[in-house]
């Protein structure tokens, strides 16, 4: 019984070992991930133009320089 429970230890204690990958691997990953992380980014800025468009959201400060210049144009200055 005491060479079964060191067995089981050492199995226990063991690190499993990595799946070592290529680098033709690690960059199909990278395009993929850099690929999903643009889509996200062209949906959230595709929404935010139509929200500001039907005026449900604030535009900030540079969106509304953008948009609308005419807001900034003050004589008085």
């Amino acid at each position: 019984m005491g060479a079964e429970a060191e067995e089981r230890e050492k199995q226990g204690t063991e690190k499993p070992k990595p799946n070592p990958i290529t680098q033709a691997q690690f960059l199909s990953w990278k395009r993929q991930k850099d690929a999903d992380a643009s889509a996200r980014k062209a949906e959230a800025t595709r929404k935010r133009a139509e929200d500001i468009a039907a005026g449900t959201v604030q535009m900030n400060g540079r969106e509304l320089f953008l948009l609308e210049p005419w807001v900034f144009d003050d004589p008085h200055y």
